[in-house]
């Protein structure tokens, strides 16, 4: 499903005004995802957009996007509850911000729940009342959240707050070891090569110049995360080295949540999602299952293979009272469509 595609398994419209359905929306720096979905689970119509993540496209802009798609999948519908997860909303006061650039919707209310998109990651993987997500994918964030209401989050500002790595982290850090290697001050490294041949570039040295005068974004550096597992898998010392590293990444964000909820004697889940978790590469899995393991012997991985959109959708229908017959039918249904992009 493609950006501005839209899915209508029956459609809001043809609902009829005031039919009950609840909205979810998942929303990151590069697409936004909305679904309806009605009180017995059934998706009634799921809508894809641009990014929608504060950070990357500003307050007014990603507000925006959510209130079309919002609009689009509901239609004329009663929205008895809507819950928006997104990316970049790390901090109380973002997300008051945007409570307050949507307050003019129709659908938003004191009921609305706003908040970072992991928890939608979270429910995708799990439904236990203690648990721990991180998410490695163009960065890396997580949070954890027990029985008791007790929850752990982190500010994700980048190097400001602590962070390191994701498909951006390593990327940078390919460049970085790969322009040491080329002017003498570091070991060689693959790496340098294959950032050249991968991008087609003339030399190292014009992929610096480009990042410079702006010509190609940092963002962009996040393409060569996976040639930073290639190097690694090669027996390159550089590529093995930031492979750890990320997996001591993940292991110290899951350290973190569950040391500061007292979990680390229970027998709770630690989902991994993200792009970088979703390559599969058994050199990261394999150091953060056994680095986790020495923390918390009890823990498991549960590795996300649904769309956060499922755990959104999910999380909306549950604050609705949906029971376990509906939320089995939505994260089939949901499970299917997707299974299609």
């Amino acid at each position: 499903m493609g950006v501005n595609a839209v899915t209508d398994v029956s459609s809001a419209a043809s609902l009829g005004p005031g039919t009950p359905l609840v909205v979810a929306v998942d929303g990151g720096g590069s697409k936004t995802d909305a679904v309806a979905l009605s009180l017995d689970g059934h998706v009634v119509a799921l809508r894809r957009g641009a990014g929608s993540s504060p950070h990357f496209d500003g307050l007014e802009r990603a507000a925006a996007t959510v209130r079309g798609l919002v609009a689009d999948v509901a239609g004329d519908a009663a929205v008895v509850q809507a819950d928006l997860y997104l990316s970049g909303l790390d901090l109380d006061v973002e997300i008051d911000e945007f409570r307050g650039a949507i307050a003019g919707a129709e659908w938003a209310g004191p009921s609305t729940v706003i908040a970072n998109d992991l928890f939608a990651l979270l429910r995708a993987g799990t439904d236990e009342a203690d648990a721990v997500v991180v998410v490695c994918g163009t960065g890396v964030n997580a949070a954890g959240v027990r029985g008791d209401g007790r929850i752990v989050r982190f500010p994700s500002l980048g190097a400001l707050s602590g962070d390191w790595g994701g498909g951006s982290g390593l990327g940078a850090e390919a460049l970085w070891h790969a322009a040491r290697d080329v002017d003498g001050r570091g070991p060689h490294t693959w790496l340098t090569g294959a950032i050249v041949e991968s991008l087609g570039l003339d030399s190292l040295q014009q992929l610096i110049e480009d990042v410079h005068f702006g010509r190609r974004s940092e963002s962009s550096l996040a393409d060569l995360a996976p040639l930073v597992f290639e190097a690694a898998r090669r027996g390159d010392a550089v590529g093995t080295v930031l492979v750890q590293r990320q997996a001591d990444e993940i292991v110290a964000f899951a350290r973190a949540c569950l040391t500061r909820l007292e979990l680390t004697g229970h027998a709770v889940p630690v989902v991994l999602g993200g792009g970088i978790v979703a390559s599969g590469e058994p050199m990261l899995l394999d150091a953060v299952r056994e680095d986790i393991a020495a923390v918390a012997p009890l823990a498991r991985i549960e590795l996300v293979d649904a769309p956060p959109i499922v755990g959104a959708g999910l999380l909306a229908l549950e604050r609705a009272g949906a029971g376990p017959d509906a939320l089995a039918r939505a994260r089939a249904e949901l499970a299917v469509l997707h299974s299609v992009e």
